[in-house]
């Protein structure tokens, strides 16, 4: 008995661990902090900053020595008997380094570099828009949870509200009409309650989409609980400093201000392709 009941107490405090695991709090500072590091995204970006980085060192070894090889081989089948070989081979190593390639690789490294910059602004402004929809996503799940808890407490009041009709028309006290306008209230705000709990089910796989958390497709419980509550802090923004900052600082304008510089360093190397060049 001592055993079965030790074996039965270390089943229950695993399964309490096992949901306090599942139902661990998640703020949203640490939803960020996730998002950053898991977000597919924002990992594609950041894996197209690294192969950026590898083209400005493709670009830059066109100022170094470059090593050329060629070989030939020929095997010759012969009737008759012949003193010449029947096989002929050649091989050669050349050292090349460019003298004048008419602003081509300085055009290239140029682009290059400039492509680097495109792809490190695009990223931040991945990671800028990931961070936006991922607060907005926090925001609705808090604003989701706090309307669940009214139309809880709402249903509840219904359901006491037909009970008490249905003892007062037990009773003869009131008529069948009371019980029904009580049955059709609690019917009333019963989808309301549904819709509160789908949209919060909804706004948790926004939010693990976003900070890249694997749903389950058995299992619709929650992996984890919002902290804090859903304030409201009011902001009046001047419309022309949003746009003058939005101007200056957004990683998008400055990202098409590129393509621009970048397009007047192919037009350079374009043009090298029609001059001589030294060897």
């Amino acid at each position: 008995m001592r055993r079965e009941g030790l074996f039965l107490v270390l089943l229950l405090a695993c399964a309490g661990c096992g949901s306090a695991h599942a139902q661990k709090t998640l703020s949203l500072a640490d939803a960020l902090a996730l998002a950053k590091k898991q977000n597919p995204e924002i990992l594609i970006a950041r894996k197209q900053v690294e192969a950026a980085r590898g083209g400005v060192v493709e670009a830059r070894s066109g100022y170094l020595p470059a090593v050329v090889s060629s070989g030939l081989l020929r095997k010759r089948e012969r009737q008759e008997a012949s003193r010449l070989r029947d096989d002929d081979y050649n091989a050669s190593l050349r050292v090349v380094q460019n003298v004048y390639t008419a602003g081509e690789i300085k055009g290239r490294l140029a682009i290059a570099r400039l492509t680097e910059e495109k792809r490190s602004l695009e990223s931040s402004a991945v990671e800028q828009r990931v961070e936006m929809d991922l607060r907005v996503a926090y925001y609705d799940l808090l604003l989701n949870r706090a309307k669940i808890e009214v139309r809880e407490q709402a249903v509840g009041v219904m359901r006491e509200e037909l009970k008490a009709e249905e003892e007062r028309f037990a009773a003869g006290t009131v008529g069948e009409l009371n019980v029904r306008r009580a049955e059709v209230s609690l019917a009333n705000e019963q989808p309301e309650l549904f819709e509160a709990q789908t949209r919060m089910q909804n706004s948790y796989l926004r939010i693990n989409e976003l900070c890249g958390i694997p749903s389950s497709t058995r299992s619709r419980a929650p992996t984890f609980q919002p902290a804090g509550r859903l304030e409201f802090q009011p902001r009046r923004p001047d419309l022309t400093e949003c746009l003058a900052r939005a101007a200056a600082l957004r990683p998008e304008i400055k990202s098409r201000q590129l393509d621009v510089a970048i397009e007047d360093e192919q037009l350079i190397v374009d043009r090298s392709e029609l001059r001589p060049r030294v060897e």
